[in-house]
């Protein structure tokens, strides 16, 4: 297992959930939710205050695995983070991740209206934490954006 810190990122129109694991990538927990508008700006500021091994970012797909204008969208920001921080991106496929994090908080007794910001951390820890277990299970998910 590859030392160092990663983050897991859930892409969305209007909000960018971020989780963010361990040093020896054990376990992810929920980090923040930020703005769209600002998540760059804030996720470049993470990248200068925290040694990053990667960004793990959502790849949305139907599941019948084809690709929708979201999962342009994700590529879109995957390259731009990978432009802003110069960390590379690992781009993982994330179908259901949501589903699973609404699911999650419902059973808690959550809304999905009263927890809209911290679906989309839970959807983002989700997706590190199941890349983690791959990896752990000598499986690296995904694929890679380097820095170029």
């Amino acid at each position: 297992m590859r030392r160092g810190v990663r983050y897991g990122i859930d892409v969305g129109k209007a909000r960018v959930g971020v989780a963010r694991s361990d040093v020896d990538g054990l376990m992810a927990v929920p980090s923040e939710t930020c703005s769209r508008g600002d998540a760059l700006e804030r996720l470049g500021t993470v990248a200068l205050s925290t040694e990053i091994l990667e960004w793990v970012v959502g790849l949305p797909r139907t599941l019948d695995d084809r690709e929708t204008p979201s999962t342009t969208d994700a590529r879109d920001f995957a390259s731009a983070l990978v432009a802003t921080t110069g960390v590379p991106v690992r781009l993982v496929d994330e179908r259901l991740s949501t589903v699973s994090a609404q699911a999650s908080l419902h059973s808690a007794s959550h809304t999905v209206k009263s927890s809209r910001e911290v679906i989309d951390q839970v959807a983002a820890t989700i997706l590190l934490q199941t890349t983690l277990d791959a990896e752990r299970a000598g499986t690296m998910l995904g694929e890679m954006l380097e820095v170029s």
